[in-house]
């Protein structure tokens, strides 16, 4: 079944950067995080070592084309037209449902399936968090009154 490629965070690794090094990993494809388009929570996975599993989908914008891939990883690494991977029955119906949702975002617009990142300082001296969420329009950003 064909699957988008994926893997496990290291310690400490953020969100964007553990699916750029995977995808680079399993395809030899140099991308960049854009944005979260979608999450998958599911309770007793069996390979996530007993506790509950969090898969988060992201959108990268690849900087390479020429596929490389890992034989220890995949069997086969192609890139696929996403009107095909959508309809086909040899995927998951997780791979099926976000290629259906980043095909609406290929034709209508990313800002209608994105969940970006934006990055504030902590109340911890020195730390930070990153906060993903939809974007606001700019009347939100700046507001300062209600």
């Amino acid at each position: 079944a064909w699957k988008f490629p994926g893997g496990l965070s290291d310690p400490g690794e953020d969100i964007g950067n553990t699916a750029v090094r995977e995808v680079f990993e399993e395809t030899g494809i140099k991308s960049e995080f854009k944005s979260l388009i979608s999450i998958r929570q599911q309770h007793r996975h069996p390979g996530a070592f007993g506790i509950s599993d969090m898969y988060i989908i992201c959108r990268l914008q690849p900087s390479s084309f020429n596929i490389s891939f890992c034989q220890q990883e995949c069997l086969r690494c192609e890139w696929m037209d996403l009107e095909e991977l959508a309809k086909t029955k040899d995927t998951t119906p997780i791979t099926s449902s976000v290629a259906k949702l980043l095909l609406y975002g290929y034709r209508e617009g990313f800002d209608k399936i994105d969940i970006t990142m934006r990055e504030f300082p902590a109340v911890y001296t020195g730390l930070f968090y990153k906060l993903y969420h939809r974007e606001l329009p700019d009347t939100y950003k700046n507001m300062t009154e209600f």
